[in-house]
């Protein structure tokens, strides 16, 4: 009597699963097949070198007029962020023969709140072929206290690149609220700062380049954990950050230069509605950023406050502008949405004296709309006209002082 093939790996019959495959000396199901395949593919996805391709890498305008289509304005900063990732991937493509080694240029970006870090960072993502990870500084403490580690900063890289060390190794970071870190007083602290100056000595060697051990779930490290070493050498650190106030010591430093009877022209010449664009690495240090994390930030830029025009067409002219939204949201009910013009005066008017910059805009917005979204879904109307009265109804009707602040 022939012997019954069975599956080598699992010992299952022909009876038992769907295909058996036969061998000189063996067999594989079809269920083990599938489960062997998925292991190839995945450690071939893992240890698969990453290199961008030449012919596919976007140019500084081309990144630029992708940036155009969803943030209004802010073209200093655009041209700034659009050479910083051109030149990282001419950085990952250079010849390592070469005696010549291109040094990676790690940029921070300074703007009050409102005026687009995030957004900047966010919409590039769509444009590169690098992985790409946002996260946000004021969860960081320092190694050994309530909070997430440094290293918690390239465990979100790794997941955004499928855990392909290769790929993350030359990735891209945008560390958010990097203004969150700063030391809390002038002078290097003699005891803990363990949210603040106790991070930015725990960033060097990240911003610098090291190998690094990293927990590949996140979390607190310990000793018995598996890690997986990445390299940071190749990865560009892209920093932004509100800097509330530093305006002020800007405007002193300014001051300080100033003497003799040149003194009222020399400042008459100083733009006081945008102080930040006169910001130097020194306005930085004496706002509580460490000399050495200055120093690994190389490329410093700004970001424009938003004038009423800037706001205007934020509200309403990128690819996925605040007023798009919603009639997207409405549409998804067949439900027709419009607005009169002067509806988005009243708006930005209201963003302005809320000083929250676009962010505002989103929550004026809701506002007005929440009642319509509330109830219109369940109802038989299917069309709704935004009017100046019936904005100015709604909004002076909720309690609209939650969107103000000091």
């Amino acid at each position: 009597m022939k012997k019954e093939d069975k599956c080598a790996f699992c010992g299952r019959g022909h009876h038992e699963v769907t295909l058996l495959i036969s061998g000189i000396s063996g067999a594989i199901c079809d269920v083990c097949a599938e489960q062997a395949y998925d292991i190839v593919k995945e450690n071939g996805k893992k240890n698969k070198l990453f290199k961008p391709d030449s012919k596919n890498v976007p140019k500084p305008q081309e990144i630029k007029e992708f940036l155009d289509d969803y943030v209004i304005g802010q073209d200093e900063a655009k041209r700034y962020l659009s050479v910083a990732v051109y030149n990282h991937y001419k950085r990952l493509m250079q010849d390592t023969f070469d005696d010549v080694e291109i040094e990676k240029s790690n940029i921070i970006m300074v703007g009050s709140t409102g005026t687009g870090k995030t957004l900047l960072a966010r919409t590039i993502a769509k444009k590169l072929n690098v992985p790409f990870s946002i996260v946000d500084a004021t969860v960081l403490t320092e190694a050994g206290y309530v909070g997430e580690d440094i290293e918690s900063i390239l465990t979100r890289l790794l997941q955004a690149a499928d855990y392909n060390v290769s790929a993350a190794q030359q990735g891209i970071v945008f560390i958010d609220e990097i203004d969150k870190i700063a030391r809390k007083g002038d002078n290097p602290s003699i005891t803990r700062d363990v949210s603040g100056e106790g991070v930015q000595q725990g960033l060097l060697k990240l911003l610098e380049g090291a190998v690094v051990n990293v927990p590949p779930q996140g979390g607190r490290k310990h000793p018995e954990q598996r890690m997986i070493a990445v390299d940071t050498r190749n990865i560009l650190f892209i920093c932004g950050g509100a800097f509330d106030g530093i305006e002020k010591k800007i405007a002193q430093r300014l001051n300080t230069h100033v003497v003799g009877f040149g003194a009222s022209r020399n400042t008459a010449l100083v733009d006081r509605s945008n102080f930040l664009k006169y910001i130097t690495p020194t306005d930085l240090k004496a706002f509580g950023l460490i000399p050495e994390i200055i120093g690994r930030l190389p490329i410093l830029t700004y970001l424009e406050p938003l004038d009423r025009d800037a706001l205007r067409l934020i509200l309403t002219e990128p690819k996925n502008s605040i007023i798009k939204q919603y009639i997207k949201l409405f549409a998804m009910d067949t439900i027709t949405l419009k607005f009169d013009d002067d509806v988005y005066n009243y708006i930005v008017d209201k963003a302005i004296e809320f000083k929250l910059g676009a962010r505002g805009l989103r929550s004026i917005v809701e506002t007005i709309m929440m009642d319509d979204m509330f109830i219109m879904p369940s109802g038989n109307k299917r069309s709704l006209k935004v009017t100046l009265a019936y904005a100015k109804e709604k909004l002076e009707g909720a309690d609209i002082s939650r969107l103000q602040i000091a």
